[in-house]
Protein backbone atom coordinates (compact mmCIF):
# COMPACT_ATOMS: atom_id res chain seq x y z
CA UNK A 1 0.00 0.00 0.00
CA UNK A 2 1.04 3.67 -1.17
CA UNK A 3 -0.03 4.74 2.98
CA UNK A 4 1.79 3.65 5.69
CA UNK A 5 -0.21 4.64 8.42
CA UNK A 6 -3.54 3.12 6.80
CA UNK A 7 -0.35 -0.11 6.23
CA UNK A 8 0.16 -0.11 9.66
CA UNK A 9 -3.32 0.03 10.90
CA UNK A 10 -4.27 -2.91 9.19
CA UNK A 11 -1.05 -5.11 10.14
CA UNK A 12 -1.65 -3.95 13.75
CA UNK A 13 -5.48 -4.73 13.34
CA UNK A 14 -4.64 -8.63 11.09
CA UNK A 15 -2.25 -8.99 14.23
CA UNK A 16 -4.37 -7.86 17.12
CA UNK A 17 -7.74 -10.11 15.85
CA UNK A 18 -5.14 -13.12 15.30
CA UNK A 19 -3.98 -12.88 19.13
CA UNK A 20 -7.16 -12.09 20.51
CA UNK A 21 -8.50 -16.02 19.54
CA UNK A 22 -8.32 -17.61 22.99
CA UNK A 23 -7.15 -20.87 22.05
CA UNK A 24 -7.43 -22.36 25.53
CA UNK A 25 -10.58 -21.33 25.86
CA UNK A 26 -12.05 -22.85 22.59
CA UNK A 27 -10.07 -26.01 22.82
CA UNK A 28 -11.22 -27.10 26.85
CA UNK A 29 -15.13 -26.23 25.67
CA UNK A 30 -14.24 -27.89 22.41
CA UNK A 31 -13.58 -31.38 24.25
CA UNK A 32 -16.24 -30.96 26.64
CA UNK A 33 -14.38 -29.49 29.59
CA UNK A 34 -15.21 -26.34 31.92
CA UNK A 35 -14.75 -23.06 31.12
CA UNK A 36 -11.28 -22.42 32.16
CA UNK A 37 -12.00 -18.61 33.29
CA UNK A 38 -13.93 -20.51 36.21
CA UNK A 39 -11.16 -22.74 37.69
CA UNK A 40 -7.63 -22.49 38.76
CA UNK A 41 -6.06 -19.12 37.92
CA UNK A 42 -8.98 -18.18 35.59
CA UNK A 43 -6.30 -17.62 32.94
CA UNK A 44 -6.30 -18.81 29.59
CA UNK A 45 -3.16 -20.04 29.21
CA UNK A 46 -1.52 -23.73 28.59
CA UNK A 47 -0.77 -23.36 32.47
CA UNK A 48 -4.61 -23.29 33.35
CA UNK A 49 -5.78 -25.81 30.66
CA UNK A 50 -3.44 -28.38 32.74
CA UNK A 51 -5.30 -27.75 35.58
CA UNK A 52 -8.35 -29.27 33.61
CA UNK A 53 -6.52 -33.00 33.55
CA UNK A 54 -6.37 -32.77 30.27
CA UNK A 55 -2.37 -32.37 29.00
CA UNK A 56 -2.94 -32.97 25.46
CA UNK A 57 -4.96 -29.92 25.71
CA UNK A 58 -2.52 -27.74 27.18
CA UNK A 59 0.27 -28.55 24.59
CA UNK A 60 -2.05 -27.82 21.72
CA UNK A 61 -2.42 -24.57 23.56
CA UNK A 62 0.51 -23.74 23.72
CA UNK A 63 1.38 -24.42 20.84
CA UNK A 64 -1.38 -22.39 19.32
CA UNK A 65 -0.77 -19.36 21.76
CA UNK A 66 3.13 -19.33 20.38
CA UNK A 67 1.99 -19.38 17.11
CA UNK A 68 0.00 -16.16 17.05
CA UNK A 69 3.01 -14.19 18.20
CA UNK A 70 5.23 -16.16 15.40
CA UNK A 71 2.36 -16.49 12.56
CA UNK A 72 1.48 -12.51 12.89
CA UNK A 73 4.85 -11.53 12.39
CA UNK A 74 5.12 -13.83 9.17
CA UNK A 75 2.32 -12.61 7.77
CA UNK A 76 3.31 -9.31 8.58
CA UNK A 77 6.66 -9.91 6.59
CA UNK A 78 5.05 -11.38 3.69
CA UNK A 79 2.59 -8.37 3.50
CA UNK A 80 4.00 -5.93 5.08
CA UNK A 81 7.72 -6.39 6.12
CA UNK A 82 8.40 -2.75 7.42
CA UNK A 83 5.74 -3.39 9.50
CA UNK A 84 6.18 -7.04 10.35
CA UNK A 85 7.31 -6.76 14.35
CA UNK A 86 3.93 -4.17 15.15
CA UNK A 87 1.86 -7.13 13.85
CA UNK A 88 3.67 -9.71 15.67
CA UNK A 89 3.28 -7.20 19.03
CA UNK A 90 -0.19 -6.36 18.19
CA UNK A 91 -0.67 -10.43 18.20
CA UNK A 92 1.00 -10.29 22.06
CA UNK A 93 -1.62 -7.59 22.87
CA UNK A 94 -4.65 -9.20 21.59
CA UNK A 95 -3.39 -12.35 23.90
CA UNK A 96 -3.46 -10.19 26.52
CA UNK A 97 -6.72 -8.17 25.77
CA UNK A 98 -9.17 -10.17 23.67
CA UNK A 99 -11.79 -8.24 22.61
CA UNK A 100 -14.07 -11.47 22.57
CA UNK A 101 -13.70 -11.90 26.42
CA UNK A 102 -14.42 -8.49 27.64
CA UNK A 103 -10.39 -7.61 27.10
CA UNK A 104 -9.30 -10.28 29.86
CA UNK A 105 -6.72 -12.77 28.66
CA UNK A 106 -3.78 -14.30 29.15
CA UNK A 107 -0.19 -13.51 30.48
CA UNK A 108 1.50 -13.51 27.08
CA UNK A 109 4.18 -15.82 27.69
CA UNK A 110 3.72 -18.82 24.83
CA UNK A 111 3.08 -15.68 22.69
CA UNK A 112 5.83 -13.95 23.13
CA UNK A 113 7.90 -16.88 23.19
CA UNK A 114 6.62 -17.87 19.22
CA UNK A 115 7.12 -14.28 18.14
CA UNK A 116 11.12 -14.57 19.55
CA UNK A 117 11.66 -17.29 17.88
CA UNK A 118 9.97 -16.00 14.39
CA UNK A 119 12.47 -13.13 14.78
CA UNK A 120 15.42 -14.67 15.57
CA UNK A 121 15.50 -18.22 16.46
CA UNK A 122 18.49 -18.80 18.51
CA UNK A 123 16.74 -16.04 20.86
CA UNK A 124 13.41 -18.12 20.82
CA UNK A 125 15.36 -21.54 20.90
CA UNK A 126 17.57 -19.94 24.43
CA UNK A 127 13.85 -18.28 26.10
CA UNK A 128 12.45 -21.76 25.54
CA UNK A 129 15.28 -24.26 27.15
CA UNK A 130 15.85 -20.81 30.07
CA UNK A 131 11.72 -21.82 30.37
CA UNK A 132 12.28 -25.29 30.39
CA UNK A 133 14.97 -25.77 32.93
CA UNK A 134 13.39 -23.85 35.34
CA UNK A 135 9.95 -25.55 35.28
CA UNK A 136 11.62 -28.76 35.35
CA UNK A 137 14.06 -27.51 38.55
CA UNK A 138 11.43 -26.49 40.34
CA UNK A 139 8.01 -27.28 38.80
CA UNK A 140 6.58 -23.87 38.76
CA UNK A 141 5.07 -22.10 35.57
CA UNK A 142 5.00 -18.74 36.86
CA UNK A 143 8.39 -18.72 38.29
CA UNK A 144 10.21 -20.20 34.96
CA UNK A 145 7.86 -17.37 32.96
CA UNK A 146 9.61 -14.80 34.87
CA UNK A 147 13.03 -15.99 34.81
CA UNK A 148 12.65 -16.44 30.76
CA UNK A 149 11.08 -12.82 30.02
CA UNK A 150 13.89 -11.14 32.64
CA UNK A 151 16.94 -13.13 30.01
CA UNK A 152 15.07 -12.31 26.94
CA UNK A 153 16.69 -8.73 26.71
CA UNK A 154 19.97 -10.28 26.88
CA UNK A 155 19.26 -12.98 24.54
CA UNK A 156 18.45 -10.47 22.18
CA UNK A 157 20.87 -8.19 22.40
CA UNK A 158 23.69 -11.56 22.09
CA UNK A 159 21.59 -13.46 18.90
CA UNK A 160 18.99 -10.95 17.57
CA UNK A 161 18.64 -8.57 15.49
CA UNK A 162 18.98 -4.70 16.08
CA UNK A 163 16.10 -3.57 18.03
CA UNK A 164 14.96 -6.48 19.07
CA UNK A 165 16.15 -5.86 23.05
CA UNK A 166 14.29 -2.91 23.67
CA UNK A 167 11.37 -5.04 22.38
CA UNK A 168 12.10 -7.98 24.55
CA UNK A 169 12.56 -5.45 27.64
CA UNK A 170 9.50 -3.60 26.57
CA UNK A 171 7.30 -7.08 26.50
CA UNK A 172 9.02 -8.29 29.61
CA UNK A 173 7.84 -5.58 31.79
CA UNK A 174 4.55 -6.23 30.76
CA UNK A 175 4.42 -10.19 31.34
CA UNK A 176 5.90 -9.15 35.03
CA UNK A 177 2.88 -6.37 35.24
CA UNK A 178 0.38 -9.75 34.48
CA UNK A 179 2.27 -11.99 36.87
CA UNK A 180 2.20 -9.49 39.96
CA UNK A 181 -0.04 -11.82 42.22
CA UNK A 182 2.22 -14.55 41.13
CA UNK A 183 5.45 -12.70 42.08
CA UNK A 184 3.47 -11.70 45.69
CA UNK A 185 2.54 -16.17 45.72
CA UNK A 186 6.23 -16.70 44.88
CA UNK A 187 7.88 -14.51 47.68
CA UNK A 188 4.98 -15.75 49.94
CA UNK A 189 5.77 -19.57 48.95
CA UNK A 190 2.31 -20.18 47.89
CA UNK A 191 2.28 -20.43 44.75
CA UNK A 192 1.25 -24.01 43.04
CA UNK A 193 3.42 -26.18 41.47
CA UNK A 194 3.00 -27.36 37.49
CA UNK A 195 0.09 -29.87 37.73
CA UNK A 196 -1.21 -29.36 41.52
CA UNK A 197 -4.45 -29.34 41.42
CA UNK A 198 -6.27 -25.68 41.96
CA UNK A 199 -9.86 -26.07 40.89
CA UNK A 200 -11.93 -24.28 42.60
CA UNK A 201 -14.63 -22.36 40.38
CA UNK A 202 -14.42 -18.50 40.54
CA UNK A 203 -16.61 -16.03 38.34
CA UNK A 204 -15.38 -15.08 34.70
CA UNK A 205 -12.22 -12.64 33.90
CA UNK A 206 -10.68 -12.99 37.76
CA UNK A 207 -7.53 -13.18 37.14
CA UNK A 208 -4.47 -14.90 39.78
Amino acid sequence: MDNPMLTAALVALAGYLLGAIPFGLIFTRLAGGPDIRRIGSGNIGATNVLRTGHKGLAILTLIADAAKGAVAYWIGRHFAPDWAVLAGAAAFAGHLYPVWLGFKGGKGVATFLGLMAAIAWPVGLACALTWLAVAVSFRISSLSALVMAALAPLYSYLWGPHGLPLLAFAMAMVIYWKHVDNIRRLLAGTEPRIGQAKTAEKPPGREG
